[in-house]
């Protein structure tokens, strides 16, 4: 029996995904564009894939259902696909924490708790169109903290692999990284090597017994 395939779709677009801020825990709604976007990639999504999936699940994060909802998958939430918990990064630049720090500042790297505290205040943000967030802080995850969720996602859906069944999660694009590195058994840290776009996806498989991607970005 073949063993099934996993298929990873990030959310669309959202304000801060155009800005650069980091997105972790903060509801961030999809734009009009991202909502194009999500019904764009349901259409690629089943092109490439016409059949029903064995199980669907999302972030519950309403940039992640909201995806799933206009790419026309009936999505379950589960809250180890929610995004990498930013702590004192969230809402900020990569460009306002090096300011801040004095020095370049890598994520996956230095991790959300290299970011000075002057950053982490609580506040609320109101987007380009006029919609306000709350944005609430934590003291964030640590890489190894975030990937750890990321292998219980994939023992949850290598069971279904295992069994020749297809899935789908609809994500965010570090914590999709993370779960990609799990699959294949690679470093965590590596998945600062890849990128994925909004409203993209990726497949995970197997090829004669190895995990694999298949296909990335598509």
């Amino acid at each position: 029996m073949k063993p099934g395939n996993v298929y990873l779709l990030r959310h669309g677009q959202t304000y801060w995904a155009m800005s650069g801020q980091h997105t972790g825990r903060t509801d961030v709604p999809l734009t009009e564009v991202g909502k194009q976007q999500a019904v764009a990639a349901g259409e690629r999504v089943r092109e490439a894939h016409p059949e029903a999936f064995a199980a669907v699940w999302c972030s519950p994060l309403i940039r992640a259902s909201e995806t799933a909802k206009l790419a026309g998958f009936d999505a379950k939430p589960c809250d180890d696909l929610m995004e990498w918990d930013y702590g004192r990064a969230e809402g900020r630049t990569r460009g306002q924490i090096g300011e801040a720090l004095g020095r370049a500042w890598n994520l996956w790297l230095d991790g959300p708790q290299a970011v000075p505290e002057a950053l982490g205040a609580e506040r609320v943000e109101t987007l380009p169109d006029g919609q306000q967030v709350q944005v609430h802080l934590t003291e964030g995850e640590t890489l190894d903290e975030a990937f750890a969720r990321a292998r219980r996602v994939v023992e949850k859906v290598r069971a279904y692999s295992e069994e020749g069944k297809d899935v789908l999660l609809v994500a965010h694009s570090h914590i999709l990284r993370l779960v990609a590195m799990a699959w294949v058994d690679l470093p965590p840290v590596e998945g600062r090597k890849f990128e994925l776009g909004t409203a993209r996806y990726i497949v995970l498989g197997d090829h004669k017994g190895q995990p694999v991607i298949e296909h990335w970005g598509a």
